[in-house]
């Protein structure tokens, strides 16, 4: 290529490259202007929201602060920003000196504060300064941080703000809630959100939950109504029931306010006042004294089935809530109130006790049908007067009852010989006698005096000085132990010389009563006695033993009188006849004179109780027959009958079986002796209720009336033969058998003894150790 084209060559590629750069820089020039034109439109936009924010700013009385880089600069509300710093008492209104009166306000406001500036966080508080009080809101964007400062006035200061109220609400522990005209939840604290289980309150609309639907609807009558509205509703809390007040107040610029209150234990409180209420009244239904309460208004506010029936009251009248002058009225009517000439007077009386606020005398009405009352007043504590009767009419009678009781036991206690005095389980003297002043020389004035136990001792030991005997009695009187007031007794001996016994008993209402007795002569009389029954004593032991010896030496020549006479008779013929007759009367009074001395030996056996009975089983039957056998030869030869009678079912019979036949001897010998001859003598033996009876029947002369009181006496005379003693040991026999024996007699008629034993035989011997 030649040299020319390569200049036009770069000719041409530097007119190119001119006019690619003239495009280039016109297409820029273009682009600058679009740019231009769109940052002006922005700064427009910008500068007419910074007016407009200016404008919200100052209308809203805020002043709004930049912190950049920990310094503060005014935005906007110049105005504004001087209203806070004079509330917070500084002098001028620099953005920095604001902001540091406000960390020095309070260390909980320096601390959100910084972490505003350097965390980002937000915050709302409200700083009260010397002239009043400034709203603080805090919030980042960017690096910076933006702080809306509002000046309250120094009246104003002592209302919250919005953010304050918020707060305050939050932290009550009972739910409250902003609902709309529907009842809808707007906004809710803390704890209505965890009684409902939600986050916010967005979250329970979302979830439809509510506190109560009756609180709902409670709201939404408010709304709709335009007026305050309360209720009480239980609602579950926690997993309880509690009882909450609510209360909805229709709010300015719409919704409805709802607060509550738990008032659980005010309402548990109420119903157990009421049950103890109703309790307390029923009680006293259940008393027997009538109760009427009337309330400050003085009508019947209450009334026991006891007052209806006391005053014969009508219950449908008295559920009426009478007045207390209408039922005094009433009870006059009916003749039922104390007899009185001035009844206005008395009446107005009875009901100017309202006025009395203390506690007031009893009174004793006496009833025109003979009854009294104690009528009890006492002011109500809620008010009114409490008007309580007792019938005290029995009360009254026994009371009299008793103390003409107390006379006549004092005047009983007056009449005794003994000394008697009675003191209290406390030692106090409670009651003595005459007797006792006269035993120990006092006077009726000094036992007065003396009133205790320590007193009365100091009287009563000059004459009997043994302080052990005091000290033991005053344990019996004040010792509480039911060992200490057994019952107790002894004696003692006094400084003049009596001998003294006494007693102390206790007595049911816990007093004791102690007793003196003078027994001085009596222990004489007891010693005179015991030397008598001494030398009685020894009399009886010389008769026995001059029975005994008596007996002893008339045995002897009886024992020789009675063999010699039974030698001479076995003689035979070597005898006369007349002969024989004489040594058989010998032989007959010697068998008898021994008889009587086995007799005599034996009652003085059984005085001295030393005869003993040889207990076993005796056959009756065998008895009898055996008896009627020994005396059937003599029966013969008085020409007497001697029959038996003996019952099929005799049997047995316990008994000494000689002694009962010694008995049975002595009657059958007393019936011979009494029988004529041709006459008949009986041997009857008998079972009836539970006993044995046997007995000896005669049809002899019989027993005049005037002996038969004492025919079984000793030593009573008879006609003929012996001491007497037969028929007095027969009932001192059958008696040491458990028995008696009985008489059936009339003159010329015969006679019938009769012996009653028992089926066992009670033994009565001295020596009761034979008996079993």
């Amino acid at each position: 290529m030649t040299q020319m084209d390569l200049i036009v060559a770069a000719a041409a590629g530097a007119v190119c490259l001119a006019l690619c750069a003239a495009l280039w820089s016109l297409a820029q020039r273009r682009a600058m202007d679009r740019r231009l034109r769109r940052l002006q439109e922005r700064l427009e936009v910008a500068q007419v929201s910074a007016e407009a924010a200016q404008a919200s700013a100052e209308a809203f009385d805020s002043a709004l602060l930049v912190i950049d880089d920990g310094r503060a600069h005014l935005a906007s509300g110049d105005e504004s920003l001087t209203a806070c710093a004079a509330a917070l008492g500084l002098d001028a209104a620099e953005p920095q000196a604001v902001v540091n009166a406000l960390m020095r306000a309070d260390p909980d406001h320096a601390a959100r504060l910084r972490a505003l500036f350097e965390r980002g966080e937000a915050c709302a508080f409200e700083v009260r300064g010397p002239r009043g009080a400034v709203s603080v809101e805090g919030r980042a964007a960017g690096v910076l941080a933006w702080l809306r400062l509002t000046a309250s006035a120094e009246e104003e200061a002592a209302l919250p703000s919005a953010a304050r109220l918020a707060a305050f609400l939050d932290a009550s522990a009972d739910p409250a809630w902003i609902a709309s005209a529907d009842g809808a939840v707007q906004w809710a604290n803390r704890a209505w959100l965890d009684a409902v289980g939600a986050t916010t309150a967005q979250d329970a609309v979302a979830r439809g939950l509510s506190l109560d639907k009756g609180a709902d609807m409670l709201a939404a009558e408010a709304a709709n109504l335009g007026e305050r509205r309360e209720a009480m509703r239980w609602v579950s809390l926690g997993g309880r029931r509690r009882a909450m007040k609510l209360v909805a107040q229709p709010l300015e610029g719409g919704g409805v306010g709802v607060r509550t209150t738990d008032v659980t234990q005010a309402e548990e409180t109420q119903d157990a006042f009421k049950r103890h209420v109703e309790a307390h009244d029923e009680t006293l239904n259940h008393i027997a004294e009538a109760v009427a309460i009337f309330g400050a208004t003085r009508r019947l506010v209450f009334h026991n089935a006891a007052f209806a029936q006391l005053w014969a009251l009508e219950p449908a009248w008295l559920s009426e809530r009478p007045t207390h002058g209408e039922i005094l009225d009433r009870l006059r009517q009916r003749q039922r109130l104390p007899e009185t000439s001035e009844y206005a007077k008395w009446k107005a009386a009875e009901l100017a006790r309202y006025e009395t606020l203390g506690r007031q005398p009893d009174d004793l009405w006496m009833l025109p049908d003979g009854r009294t009352l104690r009528l009890v007043r006492q002011p109500h504590p809620m008010g009114g007067l409490l008007l309580l009767f007792s019938d005290i009419t029995d009360d009254l009678k026994l009371k009299a009852q008793y103390n003409a009781q107390l006379k006549v036991q004092k005047a009983t206690l007056d009449k005794l010989n003994d000394a008697v005095v009675v003191f209290g389980s406390d030692g106090r003297l409670r009651l003595h006698n005459e007797a006792f002043e006269r035993f120990w020389n006092v006077s009726g004035a000094d036992m007065e005096a003396a009133g205790d136990f320590e007193r009365v001792v100091e009287i009563c030991v000059p004459r009997l000085h043994d302080m052990a005997f005091w000290r033991e009695l005053k344990g019996r009187v004040a010792d509480p132990d039911p060992e200490a007031r057994a019952p107790t007794s002894g004696e003692n001996r006094t400084s003049d010389g009596r001998i003294v016994s006494w007693q102390s008993r206790p007595l049911p209402d816990g007093a004791t009563l102690i007793a003196f007795a003078d027994i001085t002569d009596a222990r004489r009389l007891e010693g005179a006695l015991a030397d008598r029954e001494q030398a009685l004593d020894s009399a009886q032991r010389l008769k026995r033993e001059f029975v005994g010896n008596v007996s002893y030496e008339l045995r002897t020549p009886l024992t020789t009188i009675i063999g010699y006479s039974e030698l001479l008779d076995r003689m035979g013929d070597a005898i006369p006849e007349r002969g024989r007759s004489h040594l058989s009367s010998v032989r007959q009074a010697a068998t008898q004179l021994g008889r009587s001395i086995d007799d005599v030996l034996d009652i003085a056996a059984i005085d001295a109780g030393e005869m003993a009975l040889e207990m076993g089983d005796v056959h009756v039957d065998v008895l009898m027959t055996e008896t009627a056998e020994r005396w059937a030869q003599q029966a013969g030869a008085q020409k007497v009958e001697l029959t038996l009678e003996i019952g099929e079912d005799i049997g047995l019979i316990r008994g000494d079986t000689r002694r009962l036949g010694q008995t049975l001897d002595h009657l059958v010998e007393n019936a011979l002796r009494q029988t004529p001859p041709d006459g008949r003598v009986t041997l009857s033996a008998v079972r009836a209720a539970g006993e044995v009876r046997l007995g000896v029947t005669n049809t002899g002369r019989g027993v005049p009336f005037h002996v038969q009181a004492h025919i079984f006496d000793r030593f009573v005379g008879r006609e003929r033969g012996g001491p007497g003693l037969g028929l007095a040991l027969v009932k001192a026999l059958v008696e040491l058998h458990g028995g008696w024996v009985a008489l059936e007699s009339e003159p010329n008629q015969g006679a019938t003894f009769t012996c009653h034993l028992p089926e066992a035989a009670l033994v009565v011997s001295g020596q009761r150790e034979l008996g079993f």
